[in-house]
Order: C-alpha cells, then sequence, then structure tokens
C-alpha cells in the first residue's frame, strides 16, 4: 500500500491539530489499517476516539463491507448479548422473531465498539470467543455460526485497574491490545487548542448566520491554559454557546471565564498527585489544592516536629527510621561542619509556642478540608474518606472531633 499523507487523513476526516500525539495517532491508525488486527483505541471521553475506527476501515480491505459503531455503554446489560449476536425467536421475553446481531450483519466489515469497558463480564466471553476463533452462538440457540469480523474498540477507562477491580478479563485486554492507538487529551495540544477554536467558530458563525468570534490576547492565553476536562467536546459546546449568547463577538478573557467551569480537584494531575506539570498551567482552585497537600503532609510534619522537639530537649534517641528521613547524611568532604548548639530555656519555649500554633493551623486546615469533602459528595461519608485517601474510621473520628456531624 502506498504511503498515505497525514494531511489528506485530516482533511478527509475533519480531524483539526498538528501536534505530535495526534500525528502519531493518525499514523499507527493507516499503518494497520490494511491488517486485520484488532485495535484498541484509548484516551479520556470527548478526545475524538470515534475518528479513528472509521480511519481504519476506511484504509483497509473491508472498505466495500458493513461498518457498524456500537456503543456498549448505552445497551442495556439484559440485551447486549442480543444486540451483538442476535437471538431465536423466544429466546426471552419479547423476542416475537428471531433477530441476526451485529457480528452477523457486519460480516466481512468493521466492528466499532465504543466503551467496551462497560460491557458485562460474560459477554466479554462471548467476545473473547469470536476475537479468538470468529465463532458466535445467538442467545437462545446452539448452533455455532461463523463471522469474518474486523473489531475495533475504545475506551476512557483506566483498563489495567479495571483488570485489578475483576470488571474487565485480561485475556479479553491483550486480545482487543493487539495494536493501542493513544489519543492525547486537549490539554497535551496546547498548539491545537486555538486551531479548533477557530474551526468551531467558523462553523457556528456559518450555522448561526453571523460573524465569527475573536479572541483577544489573554482569552487566547486563558483558553490555552484551561485543563479542559471534557476535551474537544466540551471545547467545541463552548464556542457555540459563546457564538449564540455574545453579542459582542471580539471575546476578552473576562468574557470567557463566564463559560469554563472551574475544574474539581480530583481531576487535576498537579504535581502534587504527581503527575507531570503543564507549562504555565493555571488551576481554578488554588486554595483547595493547598488544602488537599497540606492535609496529605500533616502525618509527615507531625513526625519532623517530634523528631525536632527531641533535638531541642537534648533527646537524642529518636526511632532510626523517622530520623533518616529528616538528618542529612553526612556531608561532603570540604564543606563545612553542620554544628547544632544547644539551646537556651527561651529558645524551648518558643519552639513549643511556634508548635502550638502551628498545629492550630493544621487543625483548621484539616477541618476545613474534610467539611470541603463531605460537601462534594452530599454528605456520604465513604465517599468523602475515599477522596481524602483515609480511612472511614478516621473520618468518624475527625468529624467527632471537630464537631461536624
Amino acid at each position: 500500500m502506498a504511503k498515505v499523507d497525514i494531511q489528506q487523513v485530516k482533511q478527509r476526516f475533519s480531524i483539526v491539530g498538528n501536534s505530535p500525539g495526534l500525528n502519531r495517532a493518525i499514523d499507527i491508525a493507516v499503518q494497520i489499517a490494511p491488517t486485520d488486527i484488532s485495535a484498541l483505541i484509548t484516551g479520556e471521553s470527548g478526545v475524538g476516539k470515534e475518528n479513528f475506527p472509521q480511519i481504519i476501515h476506511q484504509y483497509s480491505q473491508r472498505k466495500h463491507g458493513q461498518y457498524i459503531a456500537v456503543n456498549c455503554g448505552a445497551i442495556p446489560e439484559g440485551t447486549i448479548d442480543s444486540e451483538l449476536f442476535g437471538h431465536e425467536k423466544g429466546s426471552f421475553t419479547g423476542a416475537l422473531n428471531e433477530r441476526k446481531g451485529y457480528f452477523e450483519v457486519a460480516d466481512k466489515g468493521t466492528i466499532f465498539l465504543d466503551e467496551v469497558g462497560e460491557l458485562p463480564l460474560p459477554t466479554q466471553a462471548r467476545l473473547l470467543r469470536v476475537l479468538e476463533t470468529g465463532e458466535f452462538i445467538r442467545v437462545g440457540s446452539s448452533k455455532v455460526q461463523k463471522t469474518d469480523v474486523r473489531i475495533v474498540a475504545a475506551t476512557n477507562l483506566n483498563v489495567q485497574q479495571a483488570i485489578t477491580d475483576g470488571k474487565f478479563r485480561e485475556d479479553l485486554y491483550y486480545r482487543l491490545n493487539t495494536a493501542n492507538i493513544h489519543i492525547p487529551p486537549l490539554r497535551e495540544r496546547p498548539e491545537d487548542i486555538i486551531l479548533l477554536f477557530r474551526k468551531f467558530a467558523g462553523d457556528f458563525a456559518e450555522k448561526y448566520r453571523m460573524p465569527p468570534l475573536q479572541l483577544t490576547e489573554d482569552a487566547r492565553n486563558l483558553l490555552v491554559e484551561y485543563y479542559w476536562p471534557g476535551n474537544i467536546r466540551q471545547l467545541k459546546n463552548i464556542t457555540e454557546q459563546i457564538s449564540v449568547i455574545e453579542t459582542n463577538r471580539e471575546i476578552t478573557a473576562d468574557v470567557l471565564k463566564l463559560y469554563l467551569p472551574e475544574v474539581p480537584l480530583e481531576k487535576l494531575p498537579a504535581i502534587f498527585k504527581g503527575g507531570k506539570e503543564s507549562s504555565g498551567q493555571t488551576f481554578s482552585n488554588e486554595r483547595e489544592i493547598l488544602y488537599q497537600v497540606l492535609f496529605d503532609m500533616r502525618q509527615e510534619i507531625n513526625d519532623l516536629k517530634k523528631i525536632l522537639h527531641g533535638i531541642v530537649q537534648g533527646n537524642v534517641t529518636a526511632p532510626a527510621k523517622s530520623a533518616e528521613n529528616f538528618i542529612p547524611a553526612p556531608v561532603n568532604e570540604g564543606l563545612p561542619s553542620l554544628h547544632i548548639n544547644t539551646p537556651e530555656k527561651h529558645e524551648i519555649e518558643d519552639v513549643d509556642i511556634c508548635e502550638a500554633e502551628e498545629s492550630l493551623s493544621l487543625e483548621e486546615v484539616e477541618k476545613e478540608m474534610i467539611k470541603k469533602a463531605l460537601a462534594r459528595h452530599g454528605g456520604k461519608r465513604k465517599n468523602a474518606a475515599q477522596d481524602l485517601k483515609i480511612s472511614e474510621r478516621t473520618l468518624y473520628r475527625k468529624i467527632k472531633e471537630y464537631g461536624l456531624e
């Protein structure tokens, strides 16, 4: 097969963007298209995963066959097997006639299983059989049928976590994931955000017969710095809202802020949570982030204070394991030595006062963090405890201690 130009693919499927991650995903889709291997498309909700199964189908030998997209999360669990594999007449209540399933209809074609992580485990077992042998059985039948279908699946779940939780079959994951295509979230494509906004603004200007929107420089900066938890879908919806509502076609940062909802703390992969910090990233809820950080660090701070207090009192028998975490290792040769002078009595008192004030401030932070967590989860203590990364028993004790019942 001749080398396919990525820009031509973008034009054909109305894909906007030039980020390396997006180009890489398109390139993989085009490279695997002529083969019959299954593919798993991963990425957050709203990144545009639905375009890639169509790329694979259209550039494959199956392009003249059926292409069927199935939203696995939108079909009730009781009917999903019938939808996928068909059923016989009378096989269940309401089965007045026999019915062909998608795997029978799409023979020689391609099936796109969107939200494949939502499939119930028994259906996952049936799907695995189709992938391995090309065989399936209609609901209510004992006759084995054959199908020649290429399967492309997509999910926004953390599949490894779902496997650990027993919600997704590991063998099915490896069978689907013969080729993996990861679509990066919009926040990792900063160079594409303005391009997408202009495209959507132009589309809605034509649709609603009005001048297209224009962004001031501060608005462009805000657009690029925003976290975009809903990705491209969210950007498109916000662009449409602004296009319809705002009479002034030049949009400033102050106007744009009215349409950008605050991002929940748990959505932010901030440096405090071990993620990679985005260049120039700003957060709309910095106070709550600091609350979370201080809450998580409380135990470490308490341990440090105990050690420091022991040093001040002349007690050098602090626990070795804890001391190793805080007492510096011997300095390199040639550097000045570290001397700890024995404090005077008034210095010890100052340390005690400072310690008391610090403890009070930490308690206030902890109390505030618990209140916010309970409010976020509608008073559900189990969910609040998970959010705070503490046990329910600890949360109950803290609620009682701070009078938050």
